[in-house]
């Protein structure tokens, strides 16, 4: 027989927010990142419409609309310390000198699991450029680890409960999953990706962090130009969902 754990008041409103954010298109927002220029991230504009009543008309009209950030982004990746799945303590410092995906996520949030196998491709197929995946699980311990076993899941898992959320606020950002890190081989945050991640969204921003660890794009012009790829995603998506 199964006991029933109670939920710690973080992880019940990280639950009430996916259930509220789950599904929709996507709009481009930008959000300031502190003394380096402009980190691209794109939303997932149905919790707006879900949240709110009349939203979705609003929004609907002009998918390619900023809307206010929820946050500020930090420069590079935070360096808080989680453990893994083996029980060792890590930090996102220790993939530095790799391109990275960082993701947060939950067993029990339906788009977190959806985006599972397309980080493992991404993972396989852009082994060449020695892309990690690195999963930042916001869940209960026992519950990721059988999760993982189950699933097959093969990249890094960090894992925390009330320590998962303090990662959360670690990048600005409320706990609202998934969403997704972009970072290159200096740990420099390059986008992220709010909401269910889509392989569009993903190559387009890994092909420019190939040209950023190369050497032969700045940061600056990364940004912008991963800002304007990802608008124009965007507005496809939604042009295509309403014909």
């Amino acid at each position: 027989m199964s006991t029933s754990r109670p939920l710690s008041t973080g992880l019940l409103t990280v639950m009430a927010i996916v259930i509220a954010a789950a599904g929709g298109w996507f709009v481009q927002k930008r959000m300031a990142a502190s003394g380096a220029g402009e980190t691209s991230v794109t939303v997932d504009a149905s919790a707006a419409s879900q949240a709110s009543p009349g939203a979705e008309a609003s929004a609907g009209a002009d998918p390619s609309a900023e809307t206010i950030a929820p946050a500020k982004l930090p420069d590079t990746l935070p360096q808080f310390t989680l453990t893994d799945s083996t029980g060792k303590p890590r930090t996102l410092g220790d993939w530095k000198g790799r391109p990275v995906i960082v993701n947060y996520w939950a067993t029990w949030c339906a788009p977190c699991v959806r985006e599972i196998p397309l980080l493992s491709q991404l993972r396989k197929e852009r082994a060449a450029q020695n892309l990690e995946v690195i999963g930042i699980a916001v869940d209960f311990r026992e519950d990721v680890l059988k999760f993982a076993a189950e699933k097959n899941l093969d990249y890094p898992l960090l894992i925390g409960e009330e320590d998962g959320l303090a990662a959360v606020s670690a990048v600005g950002m409320e706990p609202a999953f998934p969403f997704t890190l972009f970072a290159d081989g200096k740990q420099r945050i390059v986008a992220m990706k709010v909401g269910e991640l889509h392989r569009d969204d993903a190559e387009l921003i890994l092909d420019v962090l190939v040209e950023v660890d190369a050497g032969r794009l700045e940061l600056p012009a990364a940004r912008t130009q991963i800002d304007e790829g990802l608008k124009a995603l965007a507005i496809k998506r939604a042009s295509a969902g309403a014909g």
